[in-house]
């Protein structure tokens, strides 16, 4: 009889944790995982997939507007928020059904409640003291909200979807891929956005082209106050606008403000450092390339780690973490490099690869190949609405580095770019590519003449 009550212990239920209970499942071991809020984590319940959701709402009321020129006579109609949200929850509700039968189908125990370590092998659940051999954490991220004045009356990406009236005005704060991708929502559905970003260009970390590009779209369709902060909220005496104190010494009134500053682990209250676990000063839990902690036993994958925080990684970090302790995979490392990513604003934006920056960081001379132009769906209509794409590819090996895609379908276009990043590319390989007319895609396989060769 094991000395240990389950084999593998989880904390955590989101795409991480569910990955990797299931896989261990799978593998023979006694399973079992803790949460203490719904199945599914962050990107099922309060990110990707009801984001997603809410930005295909914002895309109607355009396509409408374009159906004109089509020769479609279309009413405008009217947009419901609360019926948004309604069908929202049904169906992030139909989601944590399926994570559930996931689960119980695979044969892992669900433990409701908010799990703390106890030491090396063993945590606590309530009352409930568990005891395993193999204990992760992937309790992901949570929002971060700056310490302000008033901070308390504005609402962070979570409560968003908590919303059930849509407000005439909103603040959003912030100028990564969460805050514009709900300023895109907001505008969309009708509201008068205002963005507020501390820094010169919106979504920091991205290739410096695209940057500049998407900051450029953002100036049309929001009032985009850029290098500002927001220093103090007040809420007027009757109790419906708020007024915002900007560091420049201006002020804003609005109906609604959304902190979009950042998601920062979520390692508070697990009792990580009671029992020895590293953090770091923003309380990421410290790995080595298995995912080990600092405590013999204890693991984390995930946002909680504060690599890479996207879905798609916590699955890989959780599908290999489960095959290197019950699997063939134990000398296996996960990958960082090329990992795809996109951003759903208006317009999208994609990516895979290096960044230009990156790229001359680490290559003598990098050919610079890029392409703008208004997507033949907009020439009828006459839209502003324009697509631009980069590709960076090394000039002494012909390899390509870095492929950067912002304008409709991005997401669905980089995906395959990856493929081939993936299978190391040359743009030769690229030129010798039939594209597909008349595509937004087949610009990638029909550049010829880069417009900078730089290094």
């Amino acid at each position: 009889m094991s000395e240990f009550e389950y084999d593998f212990f989880v904390i955590g239920a989101g795409s991480g944790g569910v990955r990797t209970a299931r896989t261990a499942a799978a593998l023979g071991a006694r399973t079992a995982v803790a949460e203490a809020r719904f199945l599914g984590g962050t990107c099922v319940n309060v990110g990707c997939i009801p984001k997603k959701l809410y930005t295909y709402a914002a895309h109607i009321q355009s396509d409408l507007k374009d159906a004109a020129s089509f020769g479609w006579s279309i009413a405008q109609g009217q947009f419901n928020w609360r019926t948004l949200k309604t069908n929202k929850d049904q169906e992030i509700k139909r989601l944590n059904g399926i994570y559930e039968n996931l689960l119980k189908n695979a044969g892992v125990d669900i433990i409701e409640g908010r799990a703390k370590l106890e030491g090396a092998n063993s945590v606590r659940v309530g009352e409930r003291l568990i005891t395993a051999r193999h204990i992760v954490v992937a309790t992901g991220g949570t929002p971060f909200m700056p310490s302000i004045p008033g901070i308390e009356l504005a609402m962070n990406s979570d409560d968003f979807f908590e919303l059930t009236e849509q407000p005439r005005r909103v603040v959003i704060v912030g100028g990564g891929f969460i805050a514009t991708e709900l300023a895109g929502v907001f505008r969309g559905l009708g509201s008068s956005v205002t963005l507020i970003h501390r820094g010169d260009l919106l979504l920091k970390g991205f290739d410096q082209d695209i940057r500049q590009f998407y900051t450029d779209c953002a100036s049309h369709e929001f009032d985009l106050h850029l290098h500002c902060q927001v220093t103090g909220i007040n809420r007027d005496s009757g109790q419906q606008e708020l007024t915002l104190d900007l560091n420049n010494g201006s002020q804003l009134t609005t109906d609604a403000v959304l902190f979009a500053t950042g998601r920062q682990p979520n390692s508070d209250n697990l009792g990580l450092e009671e029992a020895g676990v590293q953090l770091t000063d923003n309380g990421a839990v410290v790995v080595d390339e298995h995912f080990r902690t600092s405590v013999g036993g204890v693991y984390a994958i995930g946002d909680v780690i504060d690599r890479v925080a996207l879905t798609p990684v916590a699955l890989a970090e959780g599908q290999l973490l489960a095959n290197q302790l019950f699997g063939d995979s134990q000398n296996r490392q996960m990958r960082y490099d090329l990992i795809p990513s996109a951003v759903f604003a208006t317009p999208q934006i994609a990516t895979v690869g290096l960044t230009e920056e990156q790229a001359l960081s680490q290559y003598a001379s990098v050919k610079v190949f890029t392409s703008r132009f208004r997507p033949l769906k907009y020439t009828l209509s006459k839209r502003e609405h324009f697509t631009y794409m980069k590709m960076l590819v090394d000039a002494k090996t012909d390899k390509v580095l870095g492929v950067h895609m912002a304008g409709d379908d991005a997401a669905e276009i980089v995906q395959g770019m990856a493929v081939a990043l993936q299978a190391g590319a040359t743009k030769a390989d690229f030129d010798a590519t039939i594209g597909i007319h008349p595509t937004a895609a087949e610009e990638f396989v029909t550049m010829r003449t880069p417009v900078a060769i730089r290094g």
